[in-house]
C-alpha cells in the first residue's frame, strides 16, 4: 500500500511557526520522509516545530528549478514503500508559484493520496485583504524580466481586468520588486487600483490598496521584501 503525500505550508518568513495551523504541526510530526526545495531551509523548519526525533533521522529529498523530470519517480521511492511523505517549499504553499506540481502529478497518475494541510499562502491573504474581486481573479505570476516585454503584459492584463471586472495578481523576485512597482505607476490608467502586501504576517507586514495615480506620490521601498501586487482596473 503506498503512503500518502502532505502539502505542507511554510511561514512566510522569519520563521513564524506561531502562524502555521496545531493540526497542521501534529500532522508534519508524525512524518519522516520530505520532498523540498531547499533542505537547510527544511531543516531549519523542523527543527522550529521540536519534531519528536532528531533532524539528522530524517530523510530529505530536494526538488526544486534544477529537478528534472526524469528524477521525479526516485523523489516518491518512499510513497510507493508506503511511507507518508511531506512536500515543503521554501515559504508558503508548495505547487503555487513554488516547486512540486510535478511530484503531485505524478503521484495522481498512480492513485496515491493526496493531503493539502492549512497554513499561510500570501496570494490568498493579500487577495483578502486587497478590497478587490475575490470572486472572478488570476494569478499571472512572474512577469517578463525584459521592461518592453514586462510592460506589454501588463497593459495586456490591465485591459482584461477592467473587461472581465478581473483582479490580476502578480509575484516577483524581491529584489527586482521596485522595477515592477515602476512599471505599474508609469503605463497603467491613474484610476487603476494597486494593492501591494509585503512581508505578509510578518511584524512589518504593510498591505494598502489605491490608485496607481496615488501611488505615483508614494515614496516606497521595496527592495528585497516578498511582495504580491494585484491590479485592478
Amino acid at each position: 500500500m503506498y503512503g500518502s503525500i502532505y502539502i505542507i505550508p511554510s511561514p512566510l518568513g522569519d520563521l513564524r511557526v506561531d502562524v502555521i495551523p496545531q493540526k497542521t504541526i501534529d500532522t508534519i510530526r508524525s512524518i519522516r520522509y520530505f520532498i523540498v526545495e531547499d533542505i537547510r531551509t527544511a531543516r531549519r523548519y523542523l527543527s522550529k516545530i521540536k519534531m519528536p526525533v532528531k533532524i539528522d533521522e530524517l530523510i530529505f529529498l530536494e526538488l526544486n528549478e534544477h529537478t528534472k523530470s526524469g528524477e521525479i519517480l526516485e523523489l516518491l521511492a518512499p510513497v510507493f514503500q508506503g511511507n507518508d511523505t511531506g512536500v515543503i517549499s521554501d515559504a508558503g504553499v508548495p505547487c503555487v508559484a513554488d516547486p512540486g506540481a510535478a511530484v503531485i502529478d505524478y503521484a495522481h497518475k498512480n492513485s496515491v493520496r493526496i493531503v493539502p494541510l492549512v497554513g499561510p499562502s500570501s496570494i490568498l491573504l493579500a487577495l483578502m485583504a486587497a478590497g478587490m474581486n475575490g470572486q472572478n481573479f488570476a494569478f499571472a505570476g512572474y512577469l517578463p524580466v525584459k521592461e518592453q516585454q514586462r510592460c506589454q503584459r501588463i497593459q495586456f492584463l490591465e485591459k482584461r481586468s477592467k473587461h472581465e471586472n478581473q483582479a490580476q495578481i502578480f509575484i516577483e523576485t524581491p529584489y527586482r520588486n521596485m522595477q515592477l512597482f515602476k512599471s505599474f505607476v508609469s503605463i497603467c490608467n491613474p484610476l487603476t487600483k494597486l494593492c501591494i502586501a509585503a512581508n505578509i504576517t510578518l511584524a512589518d507586514e504593510f498591505i494598502k490598496t489605491a490608485t496607481v495615480e496615488e501611488w505615483k506620490k508614494s515614496a516606497l521601498d521595496l527592495n528585497k521584501k516578498p511582495c504580491i501586487f494585484i491590479l485592478q482596473g
